[in-house]
């Protein structure tokens, strides 16, 4: 009897810990698009241009995107209990900075903050879901992550509205805090510390400041190029960010843990998934950003109806995230992740011959979008449980860290493919042309759907190095 309280209690500790993991990776993400909504605000608070406003969305990301390996190599050697804790105290002083900032300046220098404490919990956020849940239920452990973060980019610019219909802007800042201090006492307490090790790797400061330089530089030049920035600057950012990137692969061989994890790559399952994973983002992103022109322009809805549409993506990838989770702890899980990026293609087919403009209605398109989120869902999490316990549970942190720069790198690719799209196929369309009203739209799609069958036959190829029970994986 006194056995069955001691796990009632453990399985209790269990949920606080992943309620204190699911609440901040909640806020992170949220933070990332919840300030779209506000920029045209924030542009007349501070007095500056629409295009600089912007950096309060670009310097976010861009600082997340430059610190991930390196917080995800400090969570290896010393610990990801540290690291998170660490992580949202930075993140809640962050936020509390953004609220209290008078100038531009202030704001985009809060902003880094708030992101240096978002690349702190991203880095660890998959290897403390590892230590959390029993390896045979990891599955529902990403799953719940998988849910989260769709809900965080669904709910955000609705959220974001709603508050700024009742408050000012500095509230889109002022709501993390009461959420980072629960988080922090709840992780104190809860989180487990990382398994004991036999010796411990010293922090690598030179991959460290190569890290950022090649990731701020090419991000920052891909980022910039959409933007329609100054072509020289940005072909020189990323030659330098090329050559400083063939220094800092060089300079990794012989490394125990490479702070860039090539020594994960030597695995074909875990190379074949990142992959998967990089691909499945490129085309998402490209349709996320496509879509609402096609709404609005190809199809003339309102701005309401538009956004509507975009739900149910997210509504779906929600709701059936947890059944493709509770579907690979007895099936191949390269197969199902490749059964759903099939699905998602089918989607995108759909959405690519809906009726045209004038006779197509708001349930021709809802139905389509949720068949291109419900196979999304089906992908992730099969593909992130392959990806992860393809890896030794000594590498979590960079397993975790390189995940979340694919997904940002996934993301940024897209989002760069879709403007230089766009700006190439701008111009006057026939009048009877499909693409009336929306020029582009449907070529962007189509490269999407490119991804997405890549993604697709990658995935499958790792059929034969996955047994049929997840826990059991062989990594030939």
């Amino acid at each position: 009897m006194h056995h069955n309280g001691n796990g009632i209690k453990n399985l209790i500790h269990r949920y606080i810990a992943i309620g204190a993991v699911l609440i901040v990776l909640a806020m992170t993400m949220l933070d990332g698009t919840v300030v779209n909504v506000a920029l045209p605000i924030l542009a007349k608070e501070f007095n500056v241009s629409d295009s600089s406003a912007v950096w309060i969305v670009t310097v976010y990301q861009l600082v997340i995107t430059m610190l991930l390996l390196p917080v995800s190599s400090l969570g290896d050697i010393y610990s990801y209990r540290r690291n998170y804790i660490i992580g949202i105290v930075v993140f809640t002083a962050g936020s509390a900075l953004c609220a209290l900032s008078g100038s531009f300046g202030m704001i985009i220098g809060a902003r880094a903050v708030q992101a240096i404490g978002a690349a702190m919990v991203m880095a660890v956020n998959v290897a403390l879901v590892r230590l959390i849940y029993p390896p045979e239920y990891l599955g529902r452990g990403l799953a719940v992550n998988t849910m989260v973060i769709a809900i965080a980019s669904a709910a955000g610019p609705s959220l974001a509205g709603a508050i700024l219909s009742v408050a000012s802007w500095h509230w889109l800042f002022i709501i993390n805090i009461p959420f980072g201090i629960l988080a922090f006492l709840m992780a104190y307490k809860y989180l487990p510390q990382n398994p004991p090790r036999d010796h411990r790797v010293k922090f690598d400061w030179i991959s460290g400041i190569a890290n950022i330089i090649v990731f701020g530089a090419i991000f920052y030049a891909l980022g910039n190029f959409a933007r329609g920035g100054d072509t020289m600057t940005n072909v020189l950012l990323l030659c330098c960010g090329v050559v400083v990137g063939i220094f800092y692969i060089r300079h990794l061989h012989g490394h125990e843990q490479p702070m860039f994890p090539i020594d994960l790559l030597h695995s074909r399952l875990y190379t074949l998934s990142i992959l998967t994973y990089t691909g499945s983002f490129v085309a998402q992103n490209i349709a996320m950003i496509a879509l609402p022109f096609l709404f609005l322009n190809g199809f003339g809805f309102s701005e309401l109806t538009t956004g509507l549409l975009m739900t149910p993506w997210p509504l779906a990838t929600m709701i059936v995230s947890p059944f493709a989770a509770r579907f690979i702890e007895k099936h191949n899980a390269g197969a199902t992740a490749a059964f759903g990026m099939l699905v998602y293609a089918l989607g995108l087919v759909l959405l690519l011959t809906a009726p045209a403009r004038g006779s197509v209605t708001e349930l021709d398109i809802a139905w389509r979008m949720a068949i291109c989120g419900a196979g999304f869902g089906i992908f992730q999490t099969p593909n992130s449980t392959v990806m992860i316990q393809a890896t030794p549970i000594s590498r979590s942190g960079a397993a975790g860290g390189f995940q979340s720069t694919a997904r940002i790198g996934g993301q940024t690719f897209g989002a760069t493919t879709v403007t230089l799209v766009f700006a190439l196929l701008s111009r006057p369309t026939d009048a009877g042309s499909l693409n009336n009203g929306a020029p582009g739209v449907h070529e962007a799609l189509y490269i999407a759907l490119a991804f997405a069958v890549i993604a697709g036959l990658l995935s499958l190829s790792r059929f034969k190095s996955i047994s049929h029970h997840p826990s059991t994986i062989t990594t030939k």
